[in-house]
């Protein structure tokens, strides 16, 4: 088996979607938690397994857990600390660090620091992929407005995709409430000049429409209706004011 030494990872806990596991360019000091592998097992597997692990909150190959068994070691306070499910994959153009807290499924996800990177295609350069048996079809997952499809995401910083992901989040907290005047201001608000039109529409129509016009990309106006969207909740608020500190950006 082959193994990576003095590793640094930054884990993103309950991340279901590969594209909040940032890279190290996104990484925020001062702010993330980052911690040393002394040393970890890596396994090359083939891209629809990396694709299930990566994009997914799934069970993990019992024969992979068994291969990578107490292999990999923390280092905290001059100590080793042994880890129950813990590992590096790649499928020769992906990489990512896995840790499962003990548990069958990746709970917590990190990519690597860019030289240990171009360490592991060096180790597996002449390597073949093990082959691991898996429910193929839990890979073939549903997105939805709180767990937007990748495309969504694509070309925007950490920042832009979780101010994103909050936007939508008020969004859908509109649609559950199902207060027509209240989304008819919403849409007014993102699209000023159909305000007669807007008056005629239905709950329903309202809020499709406006979740269809801020589905793609992310702009000035996005933001500012994300920001308007989230004043007066708390929760909501708090969110937006830790993506907003320059501190963490």
């Amino acid at each position: 088996m082959l193994y990576l030494h003095d590793v640094w990872v930054n884990w993103f806990e309950g991340e279901e979607n590969g594209y909040n596991v940032c890279h190290f360019h996104e990484w925020r000091r001062g702010v993330d938690v980052i911690e040393l592998l002394d040393q970890v097992p890596l396994l090359l597997i083939e891209p629809v397994l990396f694709h299930y692990i990566e994009n997914n909150m799934a069970e993990l190959p019992q024969a992979l857990l068994n291969d990578i068994y107490k292999k990999a070691y923390l280092r905290k306070n001059h100590e080793r600390v042994q880890l129950e499910y813990c590992f590096v994959i790649t499928d020769g153009r992906g990489i990512l660090a896995i840790d499962t807290i003990g548990y069958t499924i990746p709970l917590r996800k990190s990519r690597l620091i860019p030289r240990q990177e171009q360490l592991v295609y060096e180790m597996i350069e002449q390597n073949e992929p093990t082959t691991y048996k898996f429910k193929q079809e839990i890979s073939k997952k549903d997105h939805h407005i709180l767990s937007p499809e990748p495309e969504l995401m694509h070309g925007l910083t950490r920042r832009e995709r979780q101010l994103k992901h909050l936007m939508f989040m008020a969004l859908d907290q509109l649609y559950v409430s199902k207060n027509t005047p209240e989304i008819r201001y919403w849409y007014t608000e993102w699209s000023p000049q159909r305000y007669r039109e807007i008056q005629e529409m239905d709950f329903e129509e309202v809020w499709c429409s406006l979740y269809e016009e801020t589905r793609v990309g992310w702009t000035e106006k996005h933001l500012m209706l994300c920001e308007n969207l989230v004043k007066g909740q708390p929760f909501f608020e708090k969110l937006w004011e830790l993506e907003c500190d320059p501190k963490v950006n």
